[in-house]
């Protein structure tokens, strides 16, 4: 009886721990592999137990109460040790298996991720994958991520770190656009030329376009007259005519491949080497992740050998 008061009691802080840092009863079962209602009774019998309201509840919205964000701290650090001794138990298994849940930004998914999964499941078949794809940068230890592949320089004492291969930026635009328009020789020419930008979803600015201009590395932001808050978008819009973009490679290659896109001012293109994978601590020692991070380095690598 006594055992199972206890597990109780630990189950109701793992609810309460992540539904806390997610904010949503909903997004928390999904994220434990239970029924949203299991982790609404966890709760509340948490609740009565300790004789205090952890949430404030609406319709809309799930809140910690100050006595919650008192205990929500502690709550989370045990649900963190639960998952680092799962993890460690899942080492000791024969090969990575388990469910793998990935976070990227839209266009590193849809381009370098989603199109190697099934090569990695070939490989792997015990893994399950849940690709999580989204622009905006969540905390991958409070959702409960194993993996996130991020662009920009990134600083997180928490969480571990690899440097993926280089990627080249570079201008695009349609063979029928430049036919009629010419092609631009310098960077400087741009002015004479429409051309389609990308406004950060996360902070609202306008991409600067890097070019390399003899030893010096130059930004410009050109007067577009489209602006779109997507990658896809600016590589849609120049593959239909509108003018000149600037695309990572990787993104552009297969139009490219498809004489859809040309190479613009490629002399002066830009190389980045700033993707990086990041992943928890209490991840370390997984197979699954770290038969992941070598195939997402391979994968990087490929990509950009063919630039």
């Amino acid at each position: 009886m006594k055992e199972q008061l206890a597990l109780e009691r630990l189950t109701g802080l793992i609810a309460f721990a992540r539904a806390g840092s997610i904010g949503s009863y909903t997004a928390a079962a999904r994220s434990l592999g239970i029924s949203p209602s299991a982790v609404s009774k966890s709760v509340q019998r948490l609740e009565q137990r300790l004789g205090v309201s952890l949430f404030t509840r609406t319709t809309r919205s799930l809140t910690l109460t100050p006595e919650g964000r008192d205990l929500h701290g502690r709550a989370l650090k045990l649900l963190q040790d639960a998952e680092e001794i799962e993890q460690i138990a899942s080492a000791v298994r024969a090969g990575p298996s388990g469910m793998l849940r990935i976070a990227a930004s839209l266009p590193i998914g849809l381009h370098l991720i989603a199109p190697s999964l099934p090569h990695f499941r070939a490989l792997h078949p015990k893994v399950t994958i849940d690709l999580r794809l989204d622009d905006h940068v969540i905390d991958i230890v409070d959702h409960g991520i194993d993996i996130a592949i991020r662009i920009g320089d990134l600083a997180d004492s928490r969480l571990l770190s690899r440097r993926l291969a280089p990627f080249r930026l570079c201008a695009f635009a349609s063979p029928a656009y430049l036919a009629a328009k010419g092609t631009p020789a310098h960077p400087g020419d741009l002015e004479g030329h429409e051309t389609v930008n990308l406004r950060y979803q996360s902070t609202g600015q306008l991409f600067r376009w890097p070019f390399r201009v003899g030893e010096r590395e130059i930004e410009i932001v050109p007067s577009s007259a489209v602006i779109v808050d997507a990658s896809e978008a600016v590589v849609a819009t120049v593959v239909a005519g509108g003018g000149i973009g600037i695309s990572a490679a990787f993104i552009a290659a297969p139009y490219v491949a498809r004489g859809e896109l040309v190479p613009v001012l490629a002399d002066h293109a830009i190389e980045r080497h700033n993707i990086t994978a990041l992943w928890p601590e209490s991840r370390r020692m997984n197979p699954a992740v770290r038969a992941f991070l070598d195939h997402l380095q391979g994968v990087a690598s490929r990509s950009a050998a063919q630039k």
